[in-house]
């Protein structure tokens, strides 16, 4: 399967914090490719700390529950703490990493939905992927990233 994931840290190294997130998610696997950095200000709550983010594409034989398990272990081994306050809003993180795609797969369970329910909302999704898979379109829509990134924009 292949897998578009968004990586996003807004607290720390930045950097050095999606470097490592990288490096784990590969760890194990034949290599990935990796968009350029986008700089987004935080999405759904206030911070005065920006978000660096990139996406990843990669092949695993995962099964995307497995592959949301590993993902949440990962952001657990960074340092992570989790990504919502006690009333459930948004706050910083070191690493946070999304699942935005798999392939042309429609998932809609409790604990997964994708594509990610806010992909056509959020450019820093939408510009690693249109990087990494052009051609990729949303399996309900059927638009590239390029046109929700134009509707976006409109």
């Amino acid at each position: 399967m292949n897998y578009y994931l968004n990586i996003g840290s807004n607290i720390g190294d930045r950097r050095d914090n999606l470097y490592r997130a990288v490096v784990a998610l590969t760890a194990g696997t034949g290599g990935c490719a990796v968009s350029s950095i986008v700089e987004s200000e935080p999405w759904g709550f206030e911070s005065e700390h920006g978000f660096l983010n990139l996406g990843v594409s990669l092949q695993s034989t995962m099964q995307p529950q497995e592959m949301l398990e590993r993902i949440h272990e990962i952001e657990r081994e960074l340092g992570s703490a989790s990504h919502r306050d006690a009333q459930g809003g948004y706050v910083d993180r070191l690493v946070d990493i999304d699942i935005v795609a798999i392939d042309d797969m429609v998932i809609d369970s409790p604990s997964l939905q994708v594509p990610h329910r806010h992909l056509p909302e959020r450019d820093f999704f939408l510009i690693p992927m249109q990087h990494l898979a052009p051609e990729w379109r949303h399996p309900v829509t059927g638009l590239t990233a390029a046109q929700m990134l134009g509707k976006l924009h409109q």
